[in-house]
């Protein structure tokens, strides 16, 4: 298979898996009526927020995959993907804030270990999880932060 036909099928795969948690668990009334915090963004941020970061994961990813299919660096990006999927339902379609805020922490650190492991071999899908990490970092405090005040 041609490497750009292999990183279409990441972006697509990426951007369907995403928007569809997104579509499938909107944050809702649930998520209107709580008490936010200051630095909450507004509603219409997140949307193209996350259409660009899942566009530099997939990229990630793909370059990941490209460079060896079965490497702890894929590996971790797979794991992570997963997990990321993981955190809307549980935040926003079961409202379990506290349990949400152990899996974006584990997102977090898996993150974190795919951008060390990728750093030594491919810096480039290294550097575009940046970006993605500082935003599920303050995710996190966004999480914590609601779950304190709710």
């Amino acid at each position: 298979m041609k490497r750009w036909a292999t990183f279409a099928i990441f972006l697509i795969a990426t951007m369907s898996l995403g928007g569809v948690i997104g579509a499938s668990t909107p944050p809702g009334e649930w998520y209107d009526n709580l008490s936010k915090p200051v630095f909450n963004p507004p509603d219409w941020v997140f949307a193209p927020v996350w259409t660009v970061l899942y566009a530099m994961v997939a990229f990630a990813g793909w370059r990941s995959w490209d460079r060896a299919a079965i490497s702890p660096s894929t590996r971790l990006w797979f794991i992570q993907f997963v997990i990321n999927l993981t955190w809307s339902p549980v935040f926003f379609g079961l409202q379990m804030m506290g349990f949400a805020l152990i899996i974006i922490i584990f997102m977090i650190a898996l993150t974190v270990a795919f951008i060390a492991s990728s750093w030594k071999t491919d810096q480039i899908a290294a550097l575009f999880m940046v970006p993605y990490l500082a935003w599920i970092s303050f995710a996190a405090l966004l999480n914590a932060t609601l779950w304190a005040m709710n």
